[in-house]
Formats: structure tokens, C-alpha cells, sequence
């Protein structure tokens, strides 16, 4: 039988009471109508697990895997070539662009001019794109689908039965030079989790070299974060940072006690098709494009389904029901992104679903958490 097609929202939408309002404040990442900001301290953290512990220590010390889960564990982060084979990666490319030329702003892609705000959809940093229905179009499904990329996580995690995150697509124009820009330098891992108990993905889909617009991490951070934390112990979040618990911004003097410990900047280069991972405890940032080349990646990242809470599980389907987009982490601790925010107003280029909408296989009901495995 033929897997069916979201006709309309699945499960229980959103209430009246569930509908969140519109925050004035500049949160400085992006303005949505989601204006909760998690308290280190007051949030209860769920998802403790030592499974990646104890696959690191047989990589480092007991029986190493003799495959690049042995690297990863060493160095924290890895390149997985061709998790994507290079011309399907080139046609999500495509499908993604294309849809990024659908909102009602006069954006077209062959016109620079239009390569400013007033013609594109609301995105954090220049290129995350939050909301608008985007993770959960039926191209970010099926990329989250592919077997190459599954695979990978399901290595680390010693199981294939996992969920995964409704993350962000990331279109960066190369040039924008109505970009505020500054380096971010950030966890996405809570200072309150002990340990590695998280690795995220981005699967690249365009030419990631020295001079494009991709990822940048400190090599070496992910073995102090729980020494840094305990140096530094975290504070409230400052005014501008992102809502989510699972968040840690960190200052230009922070930044210097990494590098004052051998803590490297490294910026990872990948092709088409690329799946890129790395410990959740890694200090990493996003860089600009110097090249004419248009980024395009979709974050992705998986773990089992067996660590979430029946609570995370009853939020994750809530979000999928109203496709709305979440966090890197797709098991615990499951925090909405609302919708896109206009110089003050909802903005009007919002969806209240995608343009096209996912294909109900068994795969994407299991990774949603919507069909238990």
C-alpha cells in the first residue's frame, strides 16, 4: 500500500491556551512568539545516559570499533563522506532553494538585490530558519529518512530504534551586508548535563570548503566542558539568548580559557551529501561565506527513542501535529520554536502548515515519535 499524505494537521492541535503570544523583547537570536527562556537551575533535565560513555571508553581503552567511531570519540566530532549519495544531495539542494523562493517577499535568487531582509523569511544569524513550517516540508523528512544518515547514529547509539530533531534548514547568502554579524561561540548542551550524552548532525548540501559559509568548532573543548562549569558556574541567561535550556553562549574571555588550554578553531570542510557530527559539548559557531557559494544544510540529530519521557513524547507529537519546529535535541527536554516574528507583528509570510507536506511512512511516524517502534 501506498504511504499516505498529511491532508491536515495529525493528533490534537493546539488550543487557544497553547497559543503563545508575541514577545517585544529582542531576544537578539530571533524574535518569535515562543517567549520562554528556560532557568538553568529551576529546569529538570531529563535524558541522563551513559551509553556514548561507555562506547568512548571502548574506542579509547578496551576494544576500539576499527571504523570512524574510534576517531569520533577520539576528536569529538567527524565527517561521515557520502552519508547522502552527491546527486540526490544536489536535488534536496535544489527543493530547498526552490521553496525558499515561495514566501510572498519578491526574494528571487538570480536577483541580488532581493538578498536582503525585506525580501526573505525571518532567520537567525542571516540563515536558520526557525520556523514557517520548514522543518517539517516534505524534503527535510525525507533527507532525515535517508539510510546514510540514519546509520551513522544508530552506530553510536548501539540501536536503530531513535527519534529525531524537527531542526532547521540554513540558507546562508553569501554577501549580505545587512547581516549584524558576530562569531557566536555556544554549546548546545544545558551546563546542568554531566557528560556526553548528545551528538548532533548537519547534513551539507553544498560545497563546504575553506572559503564557504559552514561549520566551526574548538577542537578539544568537549573533554573540559564539565571543568569549565565548574570554574565558572552558569549564570541566568543574559537578555538576547535563546530560550532552551539545552543553550550555553559563551563570552570573548570564555573562549580564551579554551584557547589558554590547547583548544583549537577548526572549520570543517564537507561536500554535497556530507553528514557532519559532533559531541554536543563541543564550543562551535557557524562562518560566512567568502565565496559566492549559497549555504545550504539541514540540522539533523537522533537519539533513542527509549530515552524520552512519556512528557517528551506527548510535546514532540503536539509539535508535530502542528508542524512546528524544535531544538537539536530530539528526546528530552522538547522545546517549540512558535512562529516567526515581524517588526513586532506575526509575520505575514507564516504557514500553519508546509507547502508540501511529508509522506507518512512508517520511518517518519517511528523518528517523529508519533508510532512507538
Amino acid at each position: 500500500m501506498a504511504p499516505s499524505v498529511i491532508t491536515s494537521p495529525p493528533l490534537v492541535p493546539p488550543t487557544a491556551t497553547d497559543k503563545p503570544t508575541i514577545t517585544k523583547k529582542d531576544r537578539g537570536y530571533l524574535d518569535t512568539t515562543n517567549d520562554r527562556v528556560a532557568d538553568y537551575a529551576a529546569t529538570e533535565i531529563r535524558g541522563a545516559t551513559d551509553i556514548l560513555a561507555a562506547q568512548a571508553t571502548r574506542a579509547a581503552d578496551a576494544e576500539p570499533f576499527g571504523d570512524w567511531r574510534d576517531g569520533f570519540f577520539a576528536r569529538g566530532y567527524h565527517v561521515v563522506k557520502g552519508a547522502v549519495p552527491r546527486a540526490r544531495a544536489e536535488a534536496y539542494r535544489r527543493r530547498m532553494l526552490d521553496w525558499f523562493g515561495r514566501f510572498p517577499f519578491g526574494f528571487d535568487v538570480h536577483d541580488r538585490s532581493t538578498w536582503v531582509q525585506a525580501h526573505l523569511p525571518m532567520m537567525m544569524k542571516g540563515g536558520v530558519i526557525f520556523n514557517y513550517c520548514a522543518g517539517h516540508e516534505a524534503w527535510a523528512w525525507e533527507l532525515r529518512s535517508e539510510p546514510g544518515v540514519i546509520e551513522p547514529f544508530a552506530q553510536l547509539w548501539g540501536t536503530d530504534e531513535l527519534l529525531v530533531s524537527f531542526d532547521a534548514p540554513n540558507i546562508t547568502l553569501p554577501g549580505r551586508a545587512d547581516v549584524p554579524w558576530a562569531p557566536w561561540p555556544h554549546v548546545d548542551q544545558s551546563p546542568t548535563r554531566k557528560g556526553l550524552v548528545c551528538v548532533q548532525g548537519i547534513i551539507n548540501l553544498s560545497p563546504a570548503g575553506p572559503k564557504d559559509g559552514g561549520l566551526q568548532l574548538y577542537r578539544g573543548s568537549s573533554e573540559l566542558f564539565e571543568q569549565f562549569f565548574a570554574e565558572h558556574p552558569p549564570q541566568a541567561k543574559p537578555e538576547g539568548a535563546p530560550g532552551q535550556v539545552d543553550w550555553y553562549g559563551f563570552s570573548a574571555d570564555d573562549v580564551a580559557w579554551f584557547e589558554a588550554r590547547g583548544c583549537t578553531l577548526l572549520k570543517i570542510d564537507a561536500e554535497p551529501g556530507d553528514l557532519i557530527i559532533w559531541d554536543s559539548r563541543t564550543v562551535h559557531q557557524s562562518v560566512l561565506p567568502e565565496s559566492e557559494q549559497i549555504r545550504t544544510i539541514l540540522y539533523a540529530t537522533y537519539a533513542p527513542a527509549s530515552l524520552a519521557t512519556a512528557e517528551d513524547l506527548r510535546l514532540k507529537r503536539e509539535l508535530f501535529a502542528r508542524f512546528e519546529g524544535s531544538t537539536h535535541w530530539p528526546h528530552v527536554n522538547i522545546w517549540g520554536q512558535g512562529k516567526a516574528v515581524r517588526d513586532g507583528k506575526p509575520c505575514p509570510g507564516e504557514r500553519d502548515e508546509p507547502l508540501e507536506k511529508p509522506v507518512l511512512t512508517d520511518t517518519v511516524l517511528k523518528l517523529a515519535g508519533v508510532k512507538p517502534y
